[in-house]
């Protein structure tokens, strides 16, 4: 009996003894090293004075500024072309010319149609001042004898004011006809480069069908998007740099013409973002053609030598931005912040932090 309850003793102090350690163990302060393996994943930031800009970025395709469509004045057949795909041409230079046979054809018709109509108005007056004259004369009529000559002379009112309308929409299809007659000789209206629309040279048009263009290759234009949040950023007048994607050395200094007021259309109004069109201009160059891929970077704002700190250890509670900072080795505290300018990169901080202090991103 007494050795078991020896041997009970002896095991009783075994488990307290372990559990000591155990306690020990766990509650022992750590190493340096140790702490350190901790704060491992942790990553810092330093508060920094530096010049802080704010830029949007925008792609688009490069574009003639000025394009001048050339129509056909009236449908003809091309009696003679004066100019080739490519052409320099000047304002005032003959392109092509028509044949305006059976536009000539027309207006002789119409000349005569209106000469017989103005005959026929001369004619309805001559019949109702002579009518008027008889009613005098002859003034004891029957009442029958005077209905039929009182509709007589109404019905001869009502076709002297037809043939005067005809005559007038005659006179106004003569003078059209009459100007495009003056366009059978067509020439550039425009100074720059002639490009054929479709067909090189065709030997015969439409009335209204499109020949071609004349283009200022002086003049070029890049057409880019942007969405709601950046338009509100960018002004009219505002310089830009533009990268030509082919040309790796090429930066050309563009601006702002122009800012779209209305969206992009799209086949989903509701859940697609919207999107706003801006002009940028661009200034000559001999490498500068229509259709390139270029990158437009648009600086909207620009605070020198200004308090910042990396966007990424920026954190937001609602309405409230902070940041993490750690002091004399303590463990990280959180402390409130003012923001102004931000970017992708920094941030600016108005109030809250200066210069040197470390932020932590946990």
């Amino acid at each position: 009996m007494k050795k078991k309850t020896w041997l009970i003793g002896i095991a009783v102090i075994v488990v307290a003894g372990i559990t000591a350690a155990l306690f020990l163990l766990s509650h022992s302060p750590k190493s340096p090293q140790q702490a350190g393996a901790l704060n491992a994943s942790a990553i810092t930031f330093k508060v920094t004075r530096e010049d802080l800009s704010s830029t949007v970025e925008l792609k688009g395709k490069s574009s003639y500024q000025k394009e001048t469509y050339i129509n056909a004045p009236f449908s003809a057949d091309v009696k003679l072309w004066k100019v080739s795909e490519g052409a320099q041409v000047n304002q005032g230079d003959l392109l092509f010319q028509l044949d305006d046979t059976t536009l000539r054809d027309e207006i002789a018709q119409l000349q005569a149609n209106q000469k017989k109509a103005d005959m026929e108005i001369q004619i309805a007056k001559f019949q109702e001042d002579n009518s008027s004259t008889e009613n005098i004369l002859n003034g004891g009529l029957s009442e029958t004898e005077a209905k039929q000559r009182y509709a007589k002379n109404k019905t001869t009112q009502m076709q002297a004011e037809i043939n005067k309308l005809s005559s007038q929409h005659m006179e106004t299809q003569l003078a059209q006809k009459l100007e495009k007659r003056q366009s059978a000789s067509f020439t550039s209206p425009e100074t720059g480069i002639f490009l054929f629309n479709d067909t090189k040279e065709p030997q015969s048009f439409k009335e209204n069908e499109r020949v071609g263009k004349i283009v200022d290759l002086t003049r070029l234009q890049l057409i880019g998007y942007v969405g709601e949040f950046d338009l509100f950023r960018i002004k009219t007048g505002m310089s830009v740099d533009v990268k030509v994607d082919a040309l790796k050395n090429t930066t050309l200094q563009g601006k702002v013409e122009k800012l779209s007021k209305f969206a992009k259309s799209t086949t989903d109004n509701n859940t697609s973002a919207a999107e706003f069109e801006v002009v940028i201009s661009l200034p000559p160059n001999e490498q500068l053609i229509a259709g390139l891929s270029l990158t437009a970077t648009i600086q909207t704002d620009k605070k020198p030598d200004t308090l910042v700190v990396s966007t990424l250890a920026v954190q937001r509670d609602k309405d409230q931005y902070y940041v993490m900072v750690s002091e004399a080795g303590q463990a990280p505290l959180r402390r409130d912040i003012k923001i102004g300018l931000e970017t992708p990169e920094k941030t600016e901080i108005v109030s809250g932090l200066k210069e040197g202090d470390i932020v932590i991103l946990q």
